[in-house]
């Protein structure tokens, strides 16, 4: 069975669309006719040029752009193994992955080129990289440039890829230590796909804005999703939250995902207008809790937005739950949610024995579905761990209302224990963002020599604001038990410390606490 394979969705894109402009990329315009022409020519290029199999990983380190949306259609159409690097990275880490993957072939643009050549020659080991291509013009370590590699080949459309193929080679964050690499198939990423269009509709009509990065699983929808429905895609190559707005208003932007760190950021631009986003249809966040207050801001200032929340993990291809517009605009607790789960996806709260929890009771979340990962690349052990008792082990912590509402409370890892009492990060850090001082929180569990952990709150106050230590423990007092109010406040100057995927490090913040 193919049926499920992109091959089927995005050939008619390209013949309905074929003289219409469908990519924007910082002056490049390309009708599908030539986006078709180049990721043909690209496979082609891989194969003959690269020697890169089906089965071979070829790695990608770049910022968003019609290249990179290229090279992600040509693994799709089965020309390779696409290993998205994360750009925020360390060398060492960089080095781990292509080695661990066992990735010959490298794709850098002209920004990241110097980095990843000097992750690669900072090993005491010889690189296994045999080749690297440069994206763009420049002058930048490289053995031979894409558009030159293009210009050699055939537009050739590779044999179609069975569905059980790897598509995908994708490294999760390393937020908790090295990375581990998530193997997803052609059948898991375009299941999901699908579950994510029953909710999610992807509209020929649609202007999308790939800004969240594309090394990252909360793109997918619009990689594959958007250019598959004919929809037109706009590249911002790196997240900047003036850009974002200026992008939007110049190409009428009817739809884009965020992180709320980065919906955080755009709200709080000095001179934001809410008009200028007056073209946004549906705007979907994830990756990490919604603040509170950002919320508010959002549902205040765009009654008309359709806003959807989604959940996932890279392990699933993405999306578990979603909440939807109509639940936006309902409000209410559920607005505190993460959703229900998708069509096609099995969610159950399980206590640490892998038994199934009451409705309203704290346990881990698994989750069950045609969507999910292969295996970690190499981690046999880790596979079978993370699918012990035929579930999917998402790390997170929650549980369901009776409607089937899922409610995350916390990473488990991230959970305080305090003289004998859970304390649910999140639940703190949404309480103090909706003080109006404040622009970032994180909320950690510090050593204490009586409770073992305290509930330590790091904050960053918007400019030019003003607020004590007691008044924000006061403002949380009204909101949560006095157990849980953070029993020392740190300010910071600077921001917060962001993942690639622009979640916030609370491994680096825990650290200094924890090193003795």
């Amino acid at each position: 069975m193919k049926e499920l394979v992109y091959h089927r969705m995005f050939i008619p894109a390209i013949e309905n669309n074929a003289d219409a402009v469908g990519f924007y990329d910082q002056g490049y315009e390309g009708t599908f006719a030539d986006h078709g022409d180049r990721t043909f020519r690209l496979c082609t290029a891989l194969h003959r040029e690269l020697g890169v199999e089906r089965s071979d990983r070829f790695a990608v380190m770049a910022m968003n752009s019609h290249q990179y949306l290229e090279l992600w259609h040509a693994a799709f159409l089965g020309a390779g193994i696409i290993n998205p690097l994360n750009l925020r990275l360390a060398g060492a880490e960089l080095d781990y992955i292509v080695r661990d993957s066992g990735t010959e072939v490298v794709f850098v643009d002209t920004f990241f080129a110097q980095v990843f050549a000097d992750a690669m020659a900072a090993s005491d080991e010889p690189s296994p990289v045999r080749q690297v291509v440069l994206i763009g013009e420049g002058d930048a370590p490289h053995d031979i440039r894409y558009e030159d590699l293009l210009a050699s080949a055939d537009p050739v459309i590779p044999n179609e890829p069975e569905e059980l193929d790897g598509a995908v080679l994708m490294y999760t964050g390393g937020t908790t230590g090295l990375p581990k690499g998530v193997l997803l198939d052609h059948r898991a990423e375009l299941l999901n796909l699908h579950h994510v269009g029953m909710v999610v509709h992807f509209d020929p009509e649609s202007v999308y804005l790939h800004q969240t990065p594309m090394f990252h699983a909360a793109s997918m929808g619009g990689i594959l999703g958007t250019p598959a429905a004919g929809g037109v895609s706009v590249f911002m190559p790196m997240f900047d939250p003036v850009g974002v707005v200026d992008l939007i208003e110049k190409y009428n932007v009817t739809q884009t995902v965020m992180v709320p760190t980065m919906i955080g950021m755009m709200l709080n631009q000095p001179g934001y207008r809410s008009e200028r986003l007056s073209s946004l249809e549906l705007l979907t966040y994830g990756a990490s809790p919604m603040p509170a207050a950002i919320l508010d801001t959002l549902l205040s200032d765009y009654p008309d937005l359709d806003i959807s929340q989604g959940y996932g993990m890279t392990e699933c291809s993405a999306i578990l739950t979603f909440l939807d517009a109509r639940d936006h605009r309902v409000g209410g607790p559920r607005l505190r949610s993460a959703g229900k789960a998708v069509p096609g996806v099995s969610l159950s709260i399980q206590d640490e024995q892998g038994n199934e929890v009451p409705r309203g009771e704290t346990g881990e979340v698994c989750a069950r579905g045609g969507n999910f990962m292969t295996e970690y690349w190499n981690k046999p052990e880790e596979t079978e761990e993370a699918f012990s008792g035929g579930w999917y082990h998402t790390g997170d912590a929650g549980y369901f209302d009776d409607a089937g509402y899922l409610f995350l409370v916390d990473r488990v890892k991230d959970m305080i224990v305090t003289g004998g009492e859970n304390v649910y990060s999140v639940e703190v850090e949404s309480c103090l963002s909706r003080h109006t001082a404040v622009a970032q929180v994180a909320v950690i569990g510090i050593p204490h020599e009586l409770w073992v952990e305290q509930v330590h709150a790091i904050v960053v106050l918007h400019p030019g604001a003003e607020v004590t230590v007691e008044e924000l423990r006061d403002h949380a007092k009204e909101t949560i038990a006095g157990y849980k109010v953070p029993k020392s406040i740190e300010f910071r100057s600077e921001p917060l410390p962001l993942s690639g995927a622009m979640k916030v490090l609370k491994r680096e913040l825990r650290a200094p606490y924890w090193e003795d």
